[in-house]
């Protein structure tokens, strides 16, 4: 699943010219990972009290959130996910719930409370609420209505 999302990440962040084929296939797609990222999202929380645990929704989740950030950068997906009230009160959901999360416990989302010296930044969670911010920012461009709920 992880491969399929970075092979999709790899299409949707492609800025070559599309058909309107492609456009209504990346519309449905679209509705599918924003169903898929508010069921999972919460499986990333979980890497926070297993010290070292990799698990596969969590890895899944991270990657859904990256290809909702690209799709969010592209107007024509951007208008088609900013109607999803859901998806943006769930990323905002999430952020609070990761905030608490990264207080309580060795803060593994943020790559400043991840780092200890020089060394290689390698969890799959640091960034992910960087992630989660420039979503909840795309989904809240040019949209006042999603504005005045955050």
């Amino acid at each position: 699943r992880v491969t399929l999302l970075e092979l999709m990440m790899v299409k949707v962040s492609e800025r070559s010219p599309v058909t309107s084929e492609e456009v209504n296939a990346f519309m449905r797609h679209a509705d599918f990972l924003a169903g898929s990222f508010q069921e999972k999202c919460e499986a990333v929380l979980k890497l926070t009290s297993t010290a070292g645990a990799e698990d596969e929704e969590a890895l899944v989740t991270i990657r859904l959130l990256d290809v909702l950030c690209e799709m969010t950068s592209n107007n024509r997906q951007l208008e088609h996910l900013q109607a999803s009230p859901a998806l943006l009160e769930t990323a905002i959901d999430t952020l609070r719930l990761t905030h608490l999360a990264g207080k309580q416990a060795v803060n593994i989302f943020t790559a400043t409370h991840a780092m200890t010296g020089q060394e290689e930044i390698s969890h799959p969670a640091v960034g992910f609420k960087s992630h989660l911010i420039r979503l909840i920012g795309n989904l809240c461009y040019r949209n006042k209505e999603n504005q005045d709920k955050v």
